[in-house]
């Protein structure tokens, strides 16, 4: 399940997810959140939230997150991911290599950290 984080500028989008995550909730929650926010601006800041819930993606979701990233991937300005699970964060900073805005890592812990550098 995605839920939207409230209270961020209008230039950030966020998201925690909870359970499980499946491609409908990638195409039902996130890809038009995404979309809208691309059809007002050309950069787009992005936390994503994999709290102490989070219990894993369904291959199709992790499809749905690639082609939503390389879709847009000149227009990511900002991406912070906040997690513990140790084989996320392994891959977010392995692709980071190839998105060009900036991407950091994050712990669980360090969440206000994140929302702080995605918004600033």
């Amino acid at each position: 399940m995605l839920e939207r984080i409230s209270n961020l500028p209008d230039h950030v989008l966020g998201f925690t997810a909870k359970g499980n995550v499946t491609a409908k909730d990638y195409e039902s929650v996130i890809i038009p959140a995404v979309e809208e926010q691309f059809s007002r601006q050309d950069k787009v800041r992005f936390l994503y939230h994999l709290g102490e819930d989070f219990s894993g993606f369904e291959a199709a979701a992790m499809w749905d997150d690639t082609k939503l990233g390389l879709k847009h991937l000149r227009g990511w300005e900002r991406m912070a991911l906040v997690s513990d699970v140790g084989w996320v964060r392994a891959a977010i900073k392995v692709f980071a290599l190839a998105i060009p805005g900036h991407v950091r890592v994050f712990h669980n812990s360090e969440l206000a950290d994140a929302t702080r550098w995605v918004c600033e």
